[in-house]
């Protein structure tokens, strides 16, 4: 994938701030310190466009990513991290779920879990939440270069039982370090955005 330009837009906290240039949207959640910015600066080949943070809870606004002028991916709040208060908790979960009913240029959610563990409690809410809506979902287990071969496959087996996905629902392991799956991802990417992201 050949990105020729990449930049962010904007960190919007409501609606009034969001990009008006009509292009389609991929959302992109998960847990607090999953690998959100890590997996953005991968796709985008850019070392630091979002900024990685060993504190879970950096990212406190929708961080919108435009991508060759075609395509905007959108980073929000990261969930379930304890030390975010539980109003800001609440905020952020009223500005993701207003984003999630009510943006029009929305194509799908990239779903992030950690390939090491079981899903939480938040990603299942999470996975569930974003299918009741109808969005095309792909779930992105993270960090798989630190799963060794002989677990690697009951863990991505876990994940899909956990979440209770459906058989032929999209699981692609990711590695930020060795670059699997980041192919794969924005080939899902540009068939649900409608999006030929190259030029």
């Amino acid at each position: 994938m050949k990105i020729t330009d990449a930049q962010m837009l904007i960190s919007a906290v409501d609606e009034k701030q969001y990009p008006k240039d009509g292009l389609p949207e991929i959302v992109l959640s998960g847990r607090s310190n999953v690998g959100k910015s890590s997996l953005i600066n991968k796709l985008l080949q850019r070392k630091s466009l979002a900024r990685t943070s060993s504190s879970p809870g950096k990212t406190q606004t929708l961080n919108f990513y435009q991508v060759n002028h075609k395509l905007n991916l959108v980073d929000v709040p990261g969930y379930g991290y304890a030390k975010v208060s539980k109003k800001q908790r609440e905020q952020f979960g009223q500005i993701i779920e207003h984003y999630l009913t009510n943006r029009q240029e929305l194509m799908g959610a990239v779903i992030l879990v950690d390939s090491r563990h079981d899903p939480s409690d938040d990603d299942e809410s999470m996975y569930h939440y974003v299918d009741y809506y109808d969005l095309p979902i792909l779930v992105v287990a993270t960090k798989i270069d630190k799963v060794t071969h002989n677990h690697r496959a009951g863990n991505l087996q876990r994940i899909r039982k956990v979440l209770q996905m459906p058989s032929d629902a999209p699981l692609i392991p990711f590695s930020a370090m060795t670059g699997e799956g980041r192919a794969e991802i924005w080939q899902w990417i540009s068939e649900t955005s409608q999006t030929k992201i190259e030029d």
